[in-house]
């Protein structure tokens, strides 16, 4: 990599997140290179096979201390004009090989160009669900040979052979009407009231979609609203990181660039567009046959989907443009589905609390448990979302953890993409590490592991394995209770080398010239910051509850369904609890949102619910700087761990400064 100098320039490409100092006149293909970035390049750079297309980022982004304009990048324009490679080159994008770094720029570098895409994790599990339908079929029969097909037929057609009544007709089916040339035709009715659409014959597939808009990535669902049968899954990463890796500094980017949340929502609506697509192929459909679509995320995520400005959510008293549920027609959020379609957006609950959360509760259901239970529910992401239900009440709040457990700020950190690793185990007597590494089933210490990373490597650690590198660090004695690697107290290794004025862990050194996968000082400190937010968020419920102990604790989400629970716990990412009680619930709130999708019932239940639920601002409770700063050791500076004890043993905590001339012994 370039030392920074005169004619250096800052370069982030997203959404890695990495970044570094770039000589001027550097290719964004070398640049990407340098900086150890996947972006994919067939031909060498050469402007032929178009792979390498990179999206570059405009405005001032104030997170990176960036004002990227224009000019900071130079094109070469004929090298472009000559591109007529098969993936064709959008107007936004340029090929990396013939754009030079000119100055300060932040880089998107799209899925499609990435040689490693991310592995999007979000498996449903939707219990045992009752199928309320929102949207039924009914096939009624007309003698079209003796008359035209009118409305007054189809209402009169329903009501003697249906027992039908009081419908009303949605505009497009006046024209939909002119297709009926058969006996036989199948209306489609919302809600018991309305009918949406008209076919010719027996129609029996009616299609709906369940998105959950996370901060990083998009997850969706198509359903067989009929029979409640999950057809197909699709997911990927949500365009808007290119602006910003986390909600604030998204926020920040509306607030510093005129038209930035246009930008985000078209963006957002684009991805779901192609989402849609997406599903709709792999079971021969097309997005006309979708008449019905549940969409849940995070106010922030929330309201840019809605194309309500989010910047009342970016400061306090984080005011919500509106908390309701919503529906609203594809037209109006340019979705390209059935043009009677619905867009059914569930309620949110605060001002850092979203729909997301309201969709976990459903699929979760903590305040259904006996009131004497305390049930704990953390939807673990770049924003963490947090439910804690006991005694007949149920409580909610946010907390800021950032992208750290998505990989981001981490010197070998990267998103679950194959090659990362995401297991991660060292021996206590020799300091030793052995690694699995997504998509292979071997570990680094069993045969047969050389040959099956062959094809991708050993590229990074994903969230997974951060946390679990970090807790193995902390049991092997090789970091103390402060976070310090090679502190005071700590094992010596030959893993353990000076980095600066800090001591690095190297993880993994593959021994064929390139650069060891390493965990600094930094990097711990980012996680300790990243579980501190997370767990005062958590024990400034407690506080509000009046309770110190859990009896259950569900982690949700992709992330929090594939962390070790135990090696969690050992980090202090969540408060004590007996081990066989901390369980992962898979992609709640996905869940959630088809659930919604396939129940009216659920959606009036869940709209009741949030009028009950007691919110928490963390951001304006005073305890929670003091929650957050004990919290910053491992795996806590005063809690007690009785229930890990009974699964491992952790070491002996430090002995502590309590009063002049008295010492004690600090427990956990």
């Amino acid at each position: 990599m370039a030392t920074d100098g005169a004619n250096d320039h800052l370069v982030v490409f997203t959404p890695s997140g990495r970044r570094g100092q770039i000589t001027d006149g550097t290719t964004v293909l070398d640049a990407a290179r340098q900086l150890g970035v996947d972006l994919d390049s067939v031909c060498g750079g050469r402007g032929i096979c178009g792979r390498c297309q990179v999206e570059p980022m405009f405005g001032e982004f104030s997170k990176h201390g960036i004002t990227a304009q224009p000019k900071n990048l130079s094109v070469a324009a004929s090298m472009e004009a000559e591109y007529h490679g098969r993936r064709p080159l959008s107007s936004q994008n340029n090929l990396a090989c013939a754009a030079s770094v000119c100055g300060d720029l932040i880089i998107d570098v799209p899925a499609e160009s990435q040689v490693h895409q991310q592995v999007i994790r979000k498996e449903i599990d939707l219990g045992r669900l009752e199928l309320d339908p929102v949207l039924v079929f009914r096939l009624i029969e007309i003698d079209t040979e003796k008359t035209v097909v009118s409305s007054e037929l189809i209402l009169e057609a329903l009501a003697t052979q249906w027992d039908l009544t009081h419908l009303s007709m949605h505009p497009s089916v006046l024209t939909q009407q002119e297709t009926i040339s058969s006996d036989l035709c199948t209306v489609a009715i919302r809600d018991d009231q309305q009918i949406v659409a008209l076919w010719p014959g027996l129609k029996d597939l009616a299609l709906g979609v369940a998105v959950d808009v996370g901060s990083t990535t998009i997850a969706a669902h198509l359903c067989d609203l009929a029979t409640g049968e999950v057809l197909a899954t699709a997911g990927t990463m949500n365009p808007q990181i290119r602006f910003g890796e986390d909600l604030m500094s998204r926020v920040s980017y509306v607030m510093m660039n005129p038209g930035g949340e246009t930008e985000m929502t078209t963006a957002v609506r684009q991805s779901l567009n192609d989402l849609v697509s997406e599903l709709c192929q792999q079971v021969d459909a097309t997005p006309q046959d979708v008449l019905e679509m549940v969409l849940v995320g995070n106010p922030v995520m929330h309201h840019l989907f809605l194309g309500i400005d989010p910047v009342p959510l970016g400061q306090a008293p984080f005011i919500l443009g509106i908390e309701k549920a919503v529906d609203r027609a594809p037209q109006d959020l340019d979705l390209h589905i059935h043009p009677a379609g619905r867009i059914h957006v569930l309620p949110c609950i605060a001002g850092h609390v979203g729909a997301d959360t309201a969709a976990v509760i459903l699929s979760t259901r903590p305040q259904d448990n006996p009131k004497d239970q305390i049930t704990l529910v953390v939807d673990v992401g770049t924003n963490a979302e947090i439910l804690l239900a006991g005694h007949g009440r149920l409580l909610a709040a946010s907390s800021p953890t950032g992208p750290a457990f998505e990989g981001a700020q981490i010197t070998a950190g990267q998103r679950a993409t194959p090659g990362a690793i995401e297991r991660v185990r060292i021996n206590p007597e020799t300091g030793e590490p052995r690694i699995r590494v997504l998509g292979v089933d071997p570990w680094s210490n069993e045969p047969g592991f050389a040959e099956a990373v062959a094809a991708t490597g050993v590229t990074g650690i994903c969230g997974s394995g951060i946390i679990e590198v970090v807790a193995e660090l902390f049991l092997a004695g090789l970091m103390n209770s402060d976070g310090v690697i090679g502190g005071a107290g700590t094992r010596p290794s030959s893993r353990i080398e000076p980095d600066g004025r800090t001591m690095r862990y190297v993880l993994h050194d593959p021994q064929d010239g390139t650069p060891p996968l390493v965990i600094t000082q930094n990097d711990i400190r980012a996680i300790q910051l990243a579980k501190s937010a997370l767990y005062a968020g958590i024990r400034l419920l407690m506080d509000h509850l009046e309770v110190d102990h859990l009896d259950h604790i569900q982690l949700a989400g992709a992330f929090g369904s594939h962390i070790d629970t135990l090696r969690a716990t050992v980090l202090g990412l969540i408060p004590d609890c007996l081990p066989d009680q901390v369980r992962a619930v898979g992609n709640a709130a996905g869940a959630g949102a088809v659930i919604a999708l396939l129940s009216g019932a659920a959606r009036q239940d869940i709209q009741h619910i949030v009028t009950e639920i007691e919110k928490v601002e963390t951001a304006t409770e005073p305890a929670f700087q003091a929650h957050f700063i004990d919290a910053m050791a491992i795996p806590h500076r005063t809690a007690h761990y009785p229930g890990l004890s009974t699964r491992m043993t952790l070491p002996e905590p430090p002995i502590t400064e309590t009063t002049p001339g008295r010492r004690r012994r600090r427990t956990r």
